[in-house]
């Protein structure tokens, strides 16, 4: 596979005193590492499309601030961001940031589907009635015949419309104390979607966090994690100041999130020297890992038999590097199966808006994986990003957060 690299040692001419560092080409080809763990490589088996490339790209951007040309950009843009090849850069190349910066840098001009999306992540209300639209389109029968119209297509509405589930319609409390003697307050994350379209997670979440011990504070003021914006060259800093300041406010021992990509996302506001950003980061903590540090001794759960297959999302394995969390807190389920799937190494695709913007890269990707799922014969697949469990499931496949597996084997009666 890599008969064409160039084994010369040459000193980096990217490095700087300050600023992300570039490596020089030469010292990316020498070893490689980042090519068998591309996605799209692994599609396209072309070096345009791998993260070696891709960063002379990036370097003309932010470096040599020359214009980049229309190919150029196509095989940037083709990138999953899945940041596999951070985990493997013997150089500790921080390609997340650097194809964020490249992106903020390109002049990106948002088609109107792209900039309604937009306006909807950041405005809260409108996106709360939208949600009875929704709901009610859901239920009218019209959802076969206007896929069949061929309409959904013209308008580049098909690929997000076929990932619609019913949405949640009545907003979660504010507050939901816990029944047994008090340990402590933590404030939930729920981001832009999930409160409407992964309910159940945040349901569950609370459920769990209660039967420890801990209070959970849901902030209305909060918004989206400004993921989407920042890794599409869009400026998510209100987004990230909104949150910012209003998790901060907060009287609560940790900031929790469920979805590792959110997560990813909230975990680098700390990029810069701001202490606001620091506070906001010193405090913030995957409700999976929490769950597992606080968990009581006397607390137990009821037992399984079932068999899981654990889905490692690309967020959590190459950005949070938290994956063995999930496999330790479901060893609280005594008699229950717990093994990875196979290749959790290679991103399933869905990639936040990569899937909407890349349907035909996407799909070659989650037939990959969930042919991974077939061949694990688990009884329930799990992942710990709502993105991913979206993307993935289908008729025949179930995925779905970890917490609800745990959240159903408490022996206590359901939250309502």
């Amino acid at each position: 596979m890599f008969e064409y690299m160039d084994m010369d040692v040459t000193e980096p001419e990217g490095r700087t005193d300050s600023g992300p560092y570039i490596p020089d080409a030469g010292e990316c080809i020498r070893c490689g590492m980042c090519v068998s763990s591309c996605p799209t490589f692994r599609l396209f088996q072309t070096d345009e499309e791998t993260p070696r490339r891709r960063i002379r790209t990036i370097s003309k951007i932010l470096v040599e601030k020359l214009p980049i040309t229309a190919e150029e950009k196509f095989h940037l843009d083709n990138c999953v961001q899945c940041r596999a090849c951070e985990m493997v850069c013997p150089s500790k190349m921080a390609y997340g940031q650097l194809f964020d910066d490249a992106q903020a840098q390109i002049s990106n001009k948002p088609i109107w589907l792209a900039k309604l999306a937009f306006w909807l992540i950041e405005n809260k209300q409108w996106r709360s009635r939208l949600m009875p639209l929704l709901a009610a389109y859901l239920k009218s029968g019209l959802q076969q015949p206007l896929r069949r119209s061929g309409l959904l297509n013209k308008l580049r509405l098909a690929d997000a419309e076929s990932l619609i589930r019913t949405p949640a319609l009545t907003p979660l409390a504010g507050f939901y104390p816990s029944s047994i003697t008090k340990r402590g307050r933590v404030a939930l994350f729920t981001g832009c979607i999930a409160e409407h379209f992964d309910r159940e997670t945040l349901l569950a979440a609370i459920r769990l966090l209660n039967a420890i011990g801990f209070e959970v504070l849901l902030p209305p003021q909060q918004g989206c994690c400004g993921a989407i914006h920042q890794h599409n060259g869009q400026s998510a800093k209100d987004l990230i100041n909104n949150n910012i300041k209003t998790f901060n406010a907060l009287d609560v021992e940790a900031v929790l999130y469920t979805a590792s990509g959110c997560g990813a996302m909230l975990s680098e506001y700390d990029r810069s020297d701001d202490d606001a950003g620091k506070r906001f980061s010193g405090r913030l903590s995957d409700v999976n890992d929490f769950l597992l540090k606080h968990w009581p001794d006397d607390l137990q759960l009821k037992s399984s038999n079932l068999k899981v297959a654990v889905h490692e999302p690309c967020s959590q394995r190459n950005v949070l590097k938290n994956q063995q969390v999930v496999y330790a807190l479901l060893q609280k389920i005594s008699g229950i199966s717990i093994e990875a799937l196979a290749d959790n190494h290679i991103c399933c695709g869905s990639g936040g808006s990569y899937m909407l913007t890349h349907p035909e890269n996407t799909a070659h990707l989650k037939a990959l994986k969930q042919q991974a799922i077939i061949a694990a014969h688990a009884d329930v697949v799990v992942s710990s990003n709502f993105g991913c469990a979206l993307f993935l499931a289908d008729e025949s496949i179930k995925v779905e957060h970890p917490l609800l597996l745990l959240s159903r084997q408490l022996y206590k009666a359901a939250l309502n």
